[in-house]
């Protein structure tokens, strides 16, 4: 599996409406979401999505990547340093199988970078929020692509090859 992303946007690239996601995602990725989050080693947040989303709980070790402390996540591994060293520390103390859950701007730097070998997107007909994400750029550059519709809902598998 290595390093995958995994990102909800709307049809204008919105990933969050009133500083959350849950606005933004559909019945069906929030079923795939939480199936795909149970089989991965360790996940892996940046700062703002550790302020706006919920993880009290997660069904594996939680990396936060963060210049500030989180007390609202006391079992939450707080690293103040680059998100590329993060994923690589993450994945020596955890495991290789690394989850990036966000947020929008987290995933671009990390995909700028050749960090991630895989984004997990899923599009859903939410738009006129906020921390737009270019999914058509990352989309377009894939080395393969996978796409398929559950119930409105369009899910793409996009693989990157990682430079040498």
């Amino acid at each position: 599996m290595g390093v995958t992303a995994t990102i909800v946007v709307g049809t204008d690239g919105c990933t969050s409406i009133d500083g959350s996601s849950s606005q933004v995602t559909s019945a069906a990725d929030r079923q795939n979401f939480l199936k795909r989050r149970r089989m991965v080693d360790c996940i892996v947040i940046g700062g703002n999505t550790a302020r706006n989303e919920r993880y009290q709980v997660t069904p594996v070790p939680l990396v936060v990547i963060s210049r500030q402390s989180h007390p609202n996540l006391p079992s939450a591994n707080v690293w103040n340093i680059d998100p590329c060293e993060g994923v690589i520390r993450a994945a020596k103390e955890f495991g290789e199988n690394i989850f990036i859950e966000g947020g929008a701007s987290f995933i671009t730097y990390l995909l700028d970078k050749n960090v991630i070998d895989s984004l997990e997107l899923s599009l859903t007909a939410a738009s006129g929020g906020a921390d737009i994400f270019d999914y058509a750029k990352y989309l377009a550059c894939a080395d393969s692509l996978e796409e398929k519709n559950v119930d409105g809902t369009i899910f793409y598998t996009a693989c990157f090859k990682k430079l040498q």
